[in-house]
């Protein structure tokens, strides 16, 4: 609308002009070489504007004849680039589909075509990961480190290489340097907080936690967890050789995280150590409220020192009320109460525990109840043969590995705060586990193995279990045959081939040495 508006405006103008010379009557006289040109002013002006459109088209003429040289070069260049870009495009999909060969072809046509441009080294390094050549790839990315603007992708290809080799000095060396120059990148943040809990330097932890919070890469709640989770951990190093300082760490991860049982735990016991009954209980009782725990029931029952089992007892009931009747409420008073010899109190709380399928725990309570109450009886020895069979309770289990401790970081994967307070399954399998940390997702890389997976743990209430043989059925004897007998080959004909079956669980108690196992194994959590 306005460039309509402006182009009628000159026109007016134009017409207003020839129309002003029009009506003003001159004489323009020109002389030149003994000639004499004479003409209206309005021809002449006429004359003047052709001149000035001849010489600006004869100069267009020159100048394009002057450029071009410079235009084909440019045209060359332009076709080369995007034959360049074109090849990079292809050798992408190339590394993605897995193709080898094409992959090579592509990068060799790329670099060719466009020279050290970044997409060209990095087609190039990939080309060379997918190829199983890290000699190459480590040298793309090296050359990356030349240039500003890839160097941090150099230093994230240099790191995925340090750590395939396991060269983990040089991998925390790169993620470092990427850290100095590239704050925000999630990568070598992840990487120095994985290192410093690796090596145990909870403080340079609590260090990464706060720069990435302050970049907005963690959340405040998450950034709030992590802290506690690492302030526990810095509390639980120290508890032996610093208390006070343990307990400040296991007191302020309790305020960050008042349902992190391992500081409430750490925190209570410290403060019943220096007296601060009040202070310690209150701490124990705020991580209950949000997850009854085996190890804060211990803390709480043996706040005070030299306290009778009727004390004990007490504090017992006082759980079971805070926790609403929760199994491990129950089992505090249970134990509690087979403590102070209270079996009818102790009945009457694992009662509701025995209605569908009672825990491993709760069968071998009931057991320790039998024989404290009627001595050693066959009920005693047939919960013992329950407790091999029953279903196992809660444990301490990251990325599939089952502990009898609860710490900061997986075994398995280095992940901050990876352990939860949950019942295995009655089969244990570990997650399938294929780390993929290449600038693009490298897909020749074979999943890392899994570690081994530990033994039954103590913590369970699992007694150490060897391996059943198989049991081996006789064929059938002859229907006078004496018990016991062994079985003779009938008309010189030779017996058959025994049959194997699996074993399965056997259904008489088990050895006096492996229950007193499995009891002393329950009764450590406690």
């Amino acid at each position: 609308m306005w460039r309509a508006l402006v182009f009628i405006g000159l026109l007016c103008v134009a017409a207003f002009g020839a129309v002003w010379l029009a009506d003003r009557p001159g004489t323009v006289l020109i002389t030149f070489s003994g000639y004499e040109v004479r003409m209206s002013v309005a021809v002449a002006a006429i004359a003047l504007v052709g001149l000035a459109l001849v010489l600006a088209l004869l100069w267009s003429l020159v100048s394009g004849i002057l450029r071009l040289p410079s235009r084909l070069t440019f045209a060359s260049r332009a076709r080369r680039r995007a034959r360049g870009y074109q090849a990079v495009s292809r050798g992408m999909v190339a590394v993605g589909a897995g193709d080898t060969i094409a992959a090579r072809r592509y990068a060799n046509e790329a670099e060719r075509l466009l020279g050290r441009e970044p997409l060209t080294l990095l087609l190039k390094a990939q080309a060379a990961q997918v190829s199983g050549n890290r000699e190459a790839a480590e040298a793309a990315f090296t050359q990356m480190m030349e240039e500003d603007e890839t160097r941090v992708l150099g230093l994230r290809g240099l790191f995925v290489e340090a750590r395939r080799r396991g060269d983990g000095a040089a991998a925390q060396e790169y993620a470092s340097e990427a850290v100095r120059l590239a704050p925000a990148a999630a990568w070598a943040s992840d990487a120095v907080l994985e290192a410093r809990c690796a090596d145990r330097d909870w403080r340079g932890a609590l260090e990464a936690i706060e720069r990435r919070t302050s970049l907005g890469l963690l959340d405040k709640a998450t950034a709030r967890r992590h802290r506690a989770v690492l302030l526990t951990a810095d509390a639980l190093e120290r508890v032996d050789h610093d208390p006070e300082g343990a307990l400040r760490s296991a007191l302020d991860a309790a305020k960050l995280a008042p349902d992190l049982v391992p500081a409430a735990a750490v925190a209570g016991r410290l403060l019943s150590r220096r007296g601060d009954l009040r202070k310690a209980a209150k701490v124990v009782e705020a991580a209950w409220r949000s997850l009854p725990h085996p190890d804060l029931a211990d803390v709480y029952l043996n706040l005070r020192p030299g306290d009778s089992g009727l004390d004990r007892l007490k504090r017992a009931e006082t759980l079971i009320r805070l926790s609403g009747g929760a199994p491990e409420g129950r089992l505090a008073v249970a134990r509690a109460a087979l403590e102070a010899r209270e079996f009818e109190r102790a009945r009457s709380a694992l009662d509701p525990l025995l209605q569908d399928r009672p825990s491993m725990r709760v069968c071998l309570l009931m057991s320790d109840l039998e024989q404290a109450e009627h001595g050693s009886t066959g009920k005693g020895r047939e919960w013992l043969a329950r407790a091999t069979r029953a279903p196992r309770d809660p444990a301490w289990i990251a990325d599939g590995v089952v502990s009898d401790h609860w710490a900061p970081v997986s075994p398995v994967t280095g992940r901050l705060d990876a352990f939860v307070w949950q019942a295995p399954p009655d089969v244990l399998i570990a997650p399938e586990l294929t780390l993929h940390d290449d600038v693009t997702a490298d897909l020749d890389d074979e999943p890392r193995p899994l570690p081994a997976m530990p033994a039954p743990k103590a913590a369970l209430g699992e007694a150490p279990v060897s391996e059943p043989e198989p049991v081996v059925a006789a064929p059938e004897a002859k229907a006078d045959a004496t018990p016991g007998e062994p079985v003779k080959e009938q008309a010189g004909k030779p017996l058959p081939e025994p049959v194997v079956f699996p074993a399965s669980p056997p259904d008489v108690p088990k050895p006096k040495e492996e229950a007193a196992a499995a009891r002393r194994s329950v009764f450590s959590v406690w």
